[in-house]
């Protein structure tokens, strides 16, 4: 998809300054750096994803990764991104088709996910799961007259859409990241986006604020393990492109992580000494351990009840 994404190749090679980017980055005083690493790329058949760079470069930042589905009836994506980022997500979905966005399909509330919802305006048809809702609800940037651009469908459990090439599928399986986290399942091409129940190979982010729950994340993936069939391709949050093997692995290093939190409650450690002493990147070759300590916190908090 190269020829697509001219301005972010550019940028890559350092064929134009700082300047001469910015001056092509859309009007809404985004870091030339953030829309030069937001790039289209496809995934399988009709499915994009509008990238991003990781959570650790905050001037590239612009949320999490985006999917483009491409159906008869138009265009599903999946998050949104940071407020600002509408009009990039748009320019991007425009290299590979002209069909319009008919539908946003948000995985949780977070808003880096959720940020421009409102951009593509009250007429696209938004779902989530029925606790992402509640959560979004509560957001400052969904209340007021913002509240109008809140979704207009939701779900419990499972939830199915379109069919055959076109079809989507949406899962819930308890708490995990957030308590409304949302599987999305394209089965025609063995792909399932998954937000930030897979965000990177880290530690997890637990947002015990919209429910999230360290307890609950190795038994929710789990469930999901078990639950979803026939998926080879998963997109994550905040990461490149990975396989069904590698969200095995990350539901064993959610649970790994969990065993040893407990122990190191039981046996009466601190935070700061359990994550001196809790390493899994020995044995889970590739994770960092960046955000081990604040995923102890969350887990020692939800222990004791905080």
């Amino acid at each position: 998809m190269n020829r697509f994404i001219v301005l972010g190749w550019l940028m890559a090679v350092g064929a134009l300054s700082m300047a001469g980017a910015a001056a092509q980055a859309p009007q809404t005083g985004l870091s030339a750096a953030a829309v030069a690493a937001t790039k289209i790329e496809k995934v399988k058949d009709n499915l994009f994803i509008v990238t991003g760079s990781g959570t650790a470069n905050r001037d590239a930042f612009s949320g999490g990764n985006t999917a483009v589905f491409v159906t008869d009836a138009g265009v599903v994506i999946v998050d949104t991104k940071l407020a600002g980022w509408g009009q990039v997500i748009l320019d991007r979905v425009k290299t590979v088709t002209n069909k319009p966005i008919t539908t946003i399909i948000n995985t949780h509330t977070h808003g880096d996910h959720t940020g421009s919802n409102a951009f593509f305006g009250k007429s696209v048809d938004t779902i989530v799961h029925e606790n992402t809702k509640t959560n979004m609800a509560r957001m400052d940037a969904f209340k007021g007259d913002n509240a109008k651009f809140l979704p207009k469908r939701t779900y419990r459990d499972k939830l199915s859409m379109g069919a055959g090439k076109d079809q989507i599928d949406l899962y819930y399986f308890g708490r995990g990241h957030t308590d409304g986290d949302t599987f999305v399942v394209f089965p025609a091409l063995r792909t399932m986006h998954m937000g930030d129940m897979f965000p990177w190979k880290d530690a997890p982010f637990l947002d015990r604020n919209n429910g999230g729950s360290g307890v609950e994340m190795p038994k929710t993936l789990d469930k999901a393990l078990k639950g979803i069939k026939n998926v080879d391709t998963i997109v994550g949050g905040h990461q490149p492109v990975v396989q069904w093997k590698d969200l095995q692995e990350y539901q064993r290093f959610n649970a790994d992580l969990l065993t040893a939190v407990e122990a190191a409650k039981k046996a009466g450690k601190s935070v700061d000494e359990a994550a001196a002493s809790i390493d899994l990147t020995t044995k889970y070759a590739g994770y960092e351990s960046t955000r081990t300590k604040a995923a102890i916190q969350a887990i020692y908090d939800e222990l004791t009840k905080k």
